[in-house]
């Protein structure tokens, strides 16, 4: 047994290494995530070593409770596995953007008439106008030889309004008579149609940069190079940051894979492709006969079907596109549903990591769906382990002491939670990230057993964005599932405060205690989740540009399709709520200036700390509207967020549990 004093003596040494290391190392060294990972691997194996010879074997074999002690080691030892899966994964890292450039020089030497040919795929099926327009535009505006590529919008729904539109732009409209295979059966169906060298795909909310081939091309001066795909960003917030009061303080979900998986992926050649925003040799497709229909999840067996060929795909982290995130809950769950079905389809397949020809060793293990297999199986413990010894006694180990408990497991936690701050420290916090993935426990692991026993069970399912989408609602199901693990979680703290009702008593109590704290500020988090609030639309860009309304010049630091936020100084005033705004690059714009706002603290061009901000509302038709779209959503702007500024979430979250929330400029 550890003596109470030397307890802490593990995780100051952890500790003390981050303080000592990583924190003085970039994180963008190979060498120094080596180094980190292979550490935090060591504390995890010294942690899994006690658990197994300490904490189960020991356990007395003559009663019920021993088929609960190997479940809950067994569980953790599929946490194990994934963690260090991650880990060896994270430990390398690369970034791309210097090869393109070096590529791009020699790529675009070349004369205009000998470059490769490019068809850009759009398929849709559903989606309304207000979603597609803005791709189709963009599309069509790609900086590339204007003879040397086409875009193709591949219309599922066999819309005649939407073939008006594509031949006002001049884009080609493609439909089929049936939509067999869903996305892939229709991406097919425009390979049939189409003859370019390259096949370029962005799903129907995704508009690319204009910039998208001129940095993606180059990569496939290497013949072994397949797809080359690119991180997905959203102009708008997804239904997580929204129901959190954290609009703007706190990145996307999809944040953390985009941004830092996927590029420690690529070193390990185990990128995969995402479907939109990829880049493909329309060699390599038809080496593989086609986009793959056997998944619903085309574009992860696109992939392995071309790594079976012998085709790698590329990742260049670089924004490139912007589009959509999921708009509500529905979309949300839709979306990753969808997900993890086709990750576990590929299980099942010929072509897939456990039968597919001409994969590694280390490609099959990589590319089995284990994140999906595991984490939610491994949340769902993690909350009914205090439940289970609160109500029923039922110890998870043996157990041998607090300050055993504090010696091997606080190390781990410790080093788990300094590493992820470390290697994504833009992504992540730990309570917050926990109660994200808590939230979609209830509703991913049910999909998870029946991708296991039905794979193929149920059809592709478009995620529903856009107009029409606008409904919001209230997450029942999952908030009556984290209201009951609340409250089996608080009556069991209560139940054994009271000596006449107590189930459990020893030492272990404490870490019991501490643990159902603990599991119940992060079901509380992901029960505001369940909260769906109003969104908006169209997502403004911030900005600040010159503009002029009636003659006042001003500073434009908010723009949309259709509004503008102009600052102005506050002596100005306006005869009408009929004005002219002039913006640079365009005609004058009839708008109506419908509110006057002012705020305090801001310091002008001028050095006045007063301006007044003119919301200013106009309509957009035809080659305006088109060239607003370009100058929006082309490349000019983002919507990230560079940093977590910890107080702010805290203050939010707060706020957020009360039914009150707080704009953070």
């Amino acid at each position: 047994m550890v003596q109470p004093l030397l307890a802490l003596a593990p995780t100051l040494l952890v500790i003390a290494f981050f303080l000592l290391g990583p924190s003085n190392w970039s994180r963008h060294q190979s060498w120094a995530r080596t180094i980190t990972c292979a550490v935090v691997g060591a504390v995890a194996l010294r942690y899994m070593v006690w658990r197994l010879f300490e904490t189960v074997l020991p356990y007395p074999a003559d009663g019920a409770n021993v088929w609960w002690v190997w479940i809950v080691f067994v569980i953790e030892l599929l946490a194990f596995t994934e963690v260090v899966l991650f880990l060896i994964l994270m430990s390398r890292y690369v970034d791309r953007s210097r090869e393109a450039d070096r590529l791009g020089k020699t790529f675009f030497a070349r004369e205009a008439q000998d470059l490769p040919t490019v068809d850009v795929f759009i398929p849709t099926y559903n989606e309304p106008l207000d979603v597609l327009e803005r791709t189709i535009v963009g599309a069509l505006a790609l900086d590339y030889p204007k003879d040397k590529f086409k875009v193709y919008v591949l219309d599922d729904g066999r819309r005649d309004w939407l073939k008006t539109f594509c031949a006002e732009r001049g884009s080609v409209h493609l439909t089929r008579t049936d939509n067999a295979h869903a996305k892939a059966g229709n991406m097919n169906n425009g390979l049939r149609a189409s003859s370019g060298d390259f096949i370029a795909i962005f799903d129907a909310d995704f508009v690319p940069y204009r910039h998208f081939l001129k940095r993606t091309l180059p990569f496939f001066s290497d013949e072994g190079i397949g797809i080359v795909q690119t991180p997905q960003h959203f102009f708008n917030v997804d239904p997580v940051q929204s129901n959190l009061g954290l609009e703007n303080i706190w990145p996307d979900e999809q944040r953390l894979f985009f941004d830092e998986i996927a590029p420690s992926r690529d070193v390990w050649d185990v990128s995969f492709c995402c479907g939109s925003c990829s880049i493909a040799r329309r060699k390599a497709v038809d080496a593989i006969g086609g986009f793959p229909t056997e998944s619903i999840t085309e574009d992860l067996l696109t992939t392995l079907s071309m790594l079976n060929k012998g085709y790698k795909t590329r990742y260049l982290n670089e924004r490139l596109s912007m589009g959509l995130a999921a708009e509500n809950l529905t979309g949300y769950f839709v979306q990753r549903e969808r997900w993890c079905q086709g990750g576990i389809q590929t299980l099942y397949l010929h072509n897939g990591p456990l039968r597919g020809p001409g994969l590694s060793l280390f490609q099959r293990i990589m590319f089995l769906p284990m994140s999906w297999l595991v984490q939610y199986v491994v949340r769902l413990i993690v909350l009914i382990v205090p439940i289970a010894y609160l109500w029923f006694g039922a110890l998870p180990l043996h157990f041998t002491g607090v300050a055993d408990y504090v010696s091997n497991q606080l190390p781990v936690l410790a080093a788990y939670f300094l590493l992820m701050l470390w290697i994504t420290p833009t992504r992540y916090l730990p309570v917050v990230s926990s109660a994200v993935g808590t939230f979609a426990t209830f509703r991913m692991l049910p999909t998870v057993l029946s991708s296991l026993v039905r794979p193929f069970g149920k059809p592709f399912k478009v995620t529903p964005k856009g107009t029409g989408n606008e409904a919001n609602s209230f997450d029942a199901y999952t908030f009556t599932w984290i209201a009951a693990f609340i409250a089996l979680t608080a009556l069991g703290l209560l139940i054994n405060l009271v000596p006449e009702t107590a189930q459990v008593q020893g030492s272990f109590s404490a870490i019991g205690a501490v643990w159902s704290g603990i599991n119940i500020v992060v079901l509380v988090i992901a029960s505001l989740i369940c909260f769906e609030k109003p969104r908006r639309l169209f997502q403004a860009f911030k900005l600040d540009e010159p503009a002029n309304v009636d003659g006042t010049p001003g500073r434009v630091v908010s723009l949309s399709l259709d509004k503008a936020v102009v600052a102005v100084p506050p002596e100005v005033r306006f005869e009408s709520a009929q004005v002219t705004l002039r913006l640079d690059g365009f005609e004058p714009l009839q708008a109506d200036l419908r509110q006057v706002t002012q705020r305090r603290g801001d310091i002008s061009r001028t050095g006045d700390k007063r301006r007044f901000y003119l919301h200013l509302y106009y309509d957009l038709n035809g080659k305006e509207r088109d060239k607003m779209i370009v100058k929006l959503y082309t490349g000019r702007y983002s919507q990230d967020i560079p940093d977590i500024d910890k107080v702010a979430v805290s203050v939010n979250l707060l706020l957020r549990a009360f039914g009150r929330t707080r704009t953070v400029s």
